[in-house]
């Protein structure tokens, strides 16, 4: 199919610029003023803006096993909706993909029934158990990297090992830090709110304690590491010390925890994802590291569950929601629109850096695959989970008024979304 993109205000190498892009059999083959080509189905984009497709490095797409959660076809519908035009799913599956087999089972629902570019990540450690290395070797030609994610690997010496065998085959380890003894039963932050309404806290130690602990292993062995959905102060400095030392270390936060404290949590499932929403201290250095570089990538950490799972206030509901509809919206409208960084900058946090740590993601030039998203900036809109393409609708962001709306999503030169 040949496409015809007119008057295109497009995102190319760091800028702006208003042009015509033509794409033939997947491919951008063209960008110039007043392209003209009568066999191509024109689509007509003025006062709209194109981005390369955004790269999400942290989904979770719930199939093998989980599919009353969200299935392949449903989250990738969903990442399309929301501009993604490639995302990484994370391992905690059944059977989880700790080996060649295992891996093989989700790589053909998602050859199946992925609309856009799904990468998985391998185990660390066999059934996330901690305790035996995965077939990391065997696994390595087909994934992304290598996570234990909603588990921390509590053992030094496994993590360790793990490291030096990712340093061997060149890949990522990209870690849930998460130190269990020092969890006490707690799912919401140690804060405010959970005092003041009798919660049981997550203390912030319980995170960079373990990124500490990492960042030295790293250190030791030389590997690419990359740190999960970082929500702590301590973890923001931790994480710039190390990259100020040379160490080979990135990592990512979420749309809620920029735009977020506990005061703003409320007594539902929809507020319940670990890490925790911290409180305004930790949100304010989250801030300032995404303005000096510290954290590299905004992740979704899109974590979809049935309505009865999230259902059960905040104490007793599945952590995790969903996010990757609405996150950049949610990051223009309380980042962009507010001065807090440029647009050039979150097309730098959603896509352009995981292009340069994990290889993968979009671009928009000349004989790359056409993987792109269309977004009307001034357009305006209520968040509405029963919208939403995803299974999930537990969201922090119900109800917000929020600017920045996707049209149209392409990916290798076919529409996998537009907007009715």
């Amino acid at each position: 199919m040949k496409y015809l993109l007119k008057s295109a205000k497009a995102y190319m190498c760091g800028t702006f610029e208003t042009v015509d892009l033509l794409v033939d059999d997947g491919i951008v083959v063209s960008i110039s003023q007043n392209i003209s080509d009568n066999d191509a189905t024109i689509i007509p984009l003025k006062g709209l803006v194109v981005f390369p497709g955004f790269t999400d490095v942290h989904v979770h797409l719930r199939e093998p096993g989980f599919s009353y959660k969200e299935t392949v076809a449903s989250g990738t519908a969903a990442a399309a909706r929301g501009g993604y035009t490639t995302v990484c799913t994370m391992p905690n599956l059944k059977p989880c993909p700790d080996s060649v087999e295992h891996l093989k089972a989700q790589l053909d629902i998602i050859e199946k029934d992925a609309v856009i570019k799904v990468l998985p990540f391998g185990t660390i450690t066999v059934g996330e158990f901690g305790q035996t290395l995965s077939d990391m070797e065997g696994m390595a030609p087909d994934v992304v990297g290598f996570s234990d994610d909603g588990k921390g690997v509590q053992s030094e010496e496994m993590m360790l090992a793990a490291m030096n065998k990712a340093k061997a085959l060149d890949k990522i380890i990209s870690a849930h830090c998460e130190d269990n003894d020092l969890l006490f039963g707690g799912y919401i932050h140690d804060g405010d709110y959970a005092a003041a309404h009798g919660h049981k806290g997550i203390c912030s130690e319980s995170e960079w304690g373990p990124i500490k602990r990492d960042i030295e292993l790293a250190e030791k062995s030389g590997c690419k590491y990359h740190v999960c959905h970082i929500s702590t102060k301590e973890s923001v400095e931790l994480i710039r010390q190390a990259k100020a030392r040379g160490v080979d270390v990135t990592c990512e936060t979420g749309p809620h925890y920029l735009t977020m404290n506990d005061s703003m949590l409320q007594e539902e499932g929809r507020f319940k994802m670990n890490p925790p929403i911290r409180g305004e201290e930790d949100r304010l250095a989250l801030i300032e590291g995404i303005l000096d570089g510290t954290i590299d990538m905004i992740a979704t950490d899109h974590a979809p569950h049935s309505a009865e799972e999230k259902g059960r206030g905040l104490e007793k509901s599945a952590m995790g929601v969903v996010g990757i509809e609405t996150a950049f919206a949610v990051c223009y409208t309380k980042l962009v629109k507010t001065g807090v960084i440029t647009l050039e900058k979150l097309i730098e946090l959603l896509n352009s850096n995981a292009k340069k740590r994990f290889g993968i993601g979009a671009e928009i030039k000349v004989g790359a695959p056409a993987d792109l998203t269309v977004f009307d900036l001034e357009q305006q809109y209520t968040v509405n989970p029963e919208e939403f393409l995803s299974k999930g609708k537990a969201t922090p962001f119900e109800g917000w008024q929020l600017q920045g709306r996707c049209k149209l999503t392409m990916v290798d030169g076919q529409i996998v979304y537009k907007e009715d």
